[in-house]
């Protein structure tokens, strides 16, 4: 039987200082985020926390405390696949922020998701793989 699990994902920010004093160019030193794994739908929150206790029992481990059980719904977003370095990143959210603007639609923040379809231990930069999204509204 093969067993996959959906790929990692990221919900990403900036400080809230470094939202006050935002220059366009982000610092990687204020970067914020919250590192995910999407669930299947029958997975709910007893099931989950029975099973994180057994795994508890039996690999315990402090950071288990710090994992959350939560549903998220993004709304109205634009979303693209970047290919290449997550340095890069900028240039697809330009393009990002130009199709919303085309299309009367005004992002609501720079807190971003990245779904990580590549392993970047395994794939050369180049062929890095992330669908890149942000919420928006319409104008």
């Amino acid at each position: 039987m093969l067993i996959s699990t959906y790929p990692l994902e990221g919900i990403w920010s900036i400080t809230k200082e470094a939202q006050k004093n935002f220059t366009g160019t982000i610092n990687k030193d204020n970067l914020v985020f919250k590192i995910m794994l999407r669930q299947p739908d029958f997975i709910t929150n007893d099931f989950y926390n029975e099973i994180l206790e057994i795994v508890k029992k039996k690999k315990p481990n402090e950071l288990f405390k710090k994992l959350k059980f939560e549903k998220i719904t993004d709304g109205k977003c634009v979303q693209m696949l970047h290919l290449g370095s997550y340095d890069d990143e900028s240039k697809t959210f330009a393009q990002m922020e130009q199709f919303a603007e085309a299309n009367h639609l005004n992002r609501l923040s720079k807190v971003h998701l990245e779904i990580y379809l590549s392993d970047f231990q395994k794939v050369p930069i180049e062929k890095l793989k992330t669908v890149l999204r942000f919420k928006v509204k319409e104008q």
